[in-house]
């Protein structure tokens, strides 16, 4: 009886699950491992001044059964002080609503009521019954859907720094000896033992089978298997957090993978990839393997290629770096072609653009020119015609400063390498009909101040806020 107990003070401490004081949501369906860790917990609870409460999700799945699991969990917690929460829902509603199967609705509903009951209760924990028998379980089941070697690792100890599983080294067998040895008579669910979902299968057929053909320890394998996966899993996303922080850039909704990042290990790049992904979205759910190779593909496509992720992400490549993005969030409102914004000495708001063009004039002296990415200053007496904001026009020339003659816009933004998505929305500062200023890039050489200016126009261009 005890062995089982200090096996989950080992794999607390050893994981660093708990903190004196913390306040713990413990996920209890009424059957045996949830029961079983309930119990130890309450066991524990004076050991590490620990706040329990109990969530209880009815499925509504099993009729009369469903609902005589929630009044035993109930009870329980009613004669042991223990704070009980529950919910009722409609899962096969649920899963026709959200189109998945029932297992995973039940799955995605039990964690939203944990996720909902922390956040109330400003609990610190969630822990959940997880055992040895399905770590091997979903080891097996990650196999033969062809996982990588993070998939191998299976089910963490700790995930988050919030969920946590302090049964995981506890075998079924020691679950259910430890409950019928406390007098726990926990719920028992009959669809346990019906092989109607892949997990079942896996439990009630695959690997009593393997155990009676093959390995008898196939359970103990499959966790020495996943354990070990486990620390070379985390060595490998040790050196990847290293490498992104080196090769890629955060810019709000959006990373930058850099050229440089692909010449790297294909173990360290496959993972920096997904990485972004993550980064980006805030999960990796519906990204497989294949939409990592193909951001690998587009990188050595060409510049200018899109391509199309799950969830609305898409890649780009800019000259060999790729961008990773949500649709939408990186790309600004198509900016019309003769769009044109004339600008007077003062602040000058453009709504529909978003942007704020101050243009002031001052005398010429020592050191008054600001200059910076936003902020250029020209020579008064150059200023020929209307100042005016607009976008490139089919035929642009410039003339860059230090450059005698002119080239064509279109050049000029291949040679400062411009991303294909963002040539058109570049603003554009004219005097009359001449380029004065790529904004956030070049200016003129016809407009250049210099020794001989006696007045400045400077222009400052920046988001409204």
């Amino acid at each position: 009886m005890l062995i089982l107990i200090d096996k989950v003070i080992d794999t607390i401490e050893a994981n660093r699950m708990l903190r004196d004081g913390d306040k713990v949501i413990v996920g209890v369906s009424g059957g045996p491992d949830s029961m079983c860790l309930l119990h130890v917990l309450l066991r524990l609870r004076e050991r590490f001044s620990l706040k329990l409460i109990a969530a209880h999700v009815n499925h509504g799945l099993r009729g009369k059964d469903a609902d005589d699991d929630e009044k035993y969990v109930a009870e329980f917690c009613r004669r042991n002080d223990v704070e009980f929460r529950s919910i009722k829902e409609d899962i096969h509603r649920i899963s026709a609503e959200r189109n998945v199967s029932d297992e995973t609705a039940g799955r995605e509903v039990r964690y939203e009521f944990f996720e909902k009951l922390k956040s109330e209760n400003a609990a610190d924990k969630i822990a959940v019954a997880h055992n040895l028998n399905d770590q091997a379980e979903t080891v097996m089941m990650r196999i033969m859907r062809g996982t990588g070697l993070e998939g191998l690792a299976g089910i963490k100890p700790v995930r988050d720094g919030v969920y946590i599983r302090p049964l995981l080294t506890c075998s079924r067998a020691e679950i259910e000896d430890y409950c019928s040895r406390n007098s726990i008579n926990p719920r028992i669910d009959k669809t346990n033992f019906e092989s109607i979902y892949a997990r079942n299968k896996i439990r009630l057929e695959l690997l009593p089978y393997i155990e009676n053909n093959f390995n008898k320890d196939i359970i103990s394998v499959l966790n020495r298997l996943a354990q070990s996966a486990k620390v070379d899993s985390e060595y490998l996303e040790q050196e990847t957090e290293k490498k992104y922080k080196k090769y890629c850039k955060n810019k709000e909704s959006k990373v930058i993978i850099t050229k440089e990042a692909f010449l790297e290990h294909e173990a360290v790049l496959t993972r920096l990839i997904r990485m972004a992904f993550s980064r980006v979205l805030g999960n990796l759910r519906n990204f497989e393997r294949m939409h990592i190779y193909q951001v690998i593909e587009l990188q050595g496509s060409g510049t200018g290629k899109k391509l199309m992720l799950p969830n609305g992400v898409a890649a780009f490549n800019n000259y060999g770096d790729i961008s990773v993005y949500l649709q939408g969030e990186d790309e600004a409102a198509p900016v019309k072609a003769d769009s044109e914004f004339k600008l007077g000495i003062g602040v000058n708001s453009i709504e529909e653009l978003g942007l704020k063009v101050t243009v002031e004039e001052h005398p010429f002296e020592e050191g008054c020119c600001e200059n910076s990415e936003f902020i250029k200053c020209f020579d008064a007496s150059r200023v020929c015609g209307d100042i005016t904001l607009r976008f490139r026009k089919p035929g642009d020339k410039f003339n860059p400063l230090g450059m005698a003659g002119s080239k064509k816009l279109k050049d000029i933004f291949i040679d400062m390498k411009v991303p294909q998505d963002k040539r058109d929305k570049t603003p554009l500062i004219c005097f009359g009909d001449h380029i004065a200023w790529i904004v956030g890039y070049k200016t003129s050489n016809r407009s250049k101040a210099d020794k001989s200016t006696k007045k400045i126009i400077k222009i400052r261009v920046e988001r409204e806020e």
